[in-house]
């Protein structure tokens, strides 16, 4: 373990959590595409309850919905 080099935690880095910057809608848009994507028929999502922690992540509820479309 001499061996490896221990990498030095950038706090600044850490501290600043990005995912504040992100609209909720730009999030369920995001998540609703990739499950579209891996299903293969249209999702919706829902997302609400979002708490940001110190640490750069969020906690929230996801719903996903499949999406009705009458003309499908």
């Amino acid at each position: 373990m001499a061996d490896q080099k221990e990498k030095a935690i950038d706090v600044e880095k850490l501290l600043k959590n990005k995912l504040k910057g992100l609209s909720i809608g730009d999030l369920e848009n995001g998540i609703a595409k990739v499950v579209t994507e891996l299903v293969g028929e249209d999702y919706k999502c829902t997302i609400n309850d979002v708490k940001y922690s110190l640490f750069s992540g969020a906690d929230f509820h996801v719903k996903i919905e499949l999406s009705y479309n009458p003309e499908d």
